[in-house]
């Protein structure tokens, strides 16, 4: 309601809690809801973690590869039929750990667009395969790392930082503001005044009569 409220309609808001099933769920319940919006805002502060979120960074790479007119219909169809091509904004902050790491790595990686907020957990480090005690106890010891095409060790340690700092302080939040949610619509309707929206022009429907010619005995 803050967003939409403070773009006068033109800005989609997603909330991604974590990297699993509910995370995946509300990306794809959001991408259907906002797809059509100028501008959307990913926020994935606090998040979780779970899956590693390549499909997730796929859907929001997706971008419209053409458009189908179809008689009767009021507004034309494309394809894919669910893909934003505006700017986008992700929200962070130093609870998102994990795949809540690796999300914001991967959408700088894709250049989707601005990462506002605060340096992000820094724990992506896997613990998968360690064998249980006779006891039921466990021991977590990390088993994987995630490393660049340079052969270098990266997010470990050390997070994502964000493009653009702000910090939610508590007393602004206290009164009902939402710092990074505030610079994250400034930022988006500012590229929206520099780089208006694309439309895509309707041809005019051809005229196929003298395309064939028929000879009739």
């Amino acid at each position: 309601a803050m967003v939409d409220e403070l773009s006068g309609g033109r800005i989609g808001y997603v909330y991604v809690p974590n990297t699993s099933y509910e995370g995946n769920r509300e990306l794809f319940r959001g991408m259907y809801a906002y797809h059509h919006k100028d501008a959307l805002i990913i926020d994935e502060r606090f998040n979780g973690g779970g899956f590693i979120p390549d499909r997730m960074i796929e859907l929001l790479s997706r971008e419209t590869h053409a458009h189908w007119y179809r008689a009767g219909l009021t507004h034309p169809m494309r394809t894919p039929a669910v893909a934003h091509d505006g700017p986008k904004a992700m929200l962070i902050n130093q609870y998102s750990s994990s795949g809540g790491d690796a999300l914001p790595y991967f959408f700088r990686q894709k250049e989707l667009g601005t990462i506002i907020g605060t340096r992000t957990w820094g724990g992506l480090v896997g613990m998968t395969g360690n064998a249980r005690l006779m006891d039921g106890g466990y021991i977590g010891a990390p088993r994987f790392g995630i490393y660049n095409d340079k052969g270098e060790w990266i997010i470990e340690g050390i997070g994502v930082s964000p493009d653009i700092e702000v910090i939610d302080y508590p007393h602004l939040l206290s009164r009902g503001q939402d710092p990074s949610v505030e610079k994250a619509v400034e930022i988006l309707l500012r590229e929206l005044e520099l780089n208006p929206p694309k439309t895509w022009p309707v041809p005019v429907q051809p005229d196929r009569s003298g395309w064939i010619e028929i000879e009739i005995p």
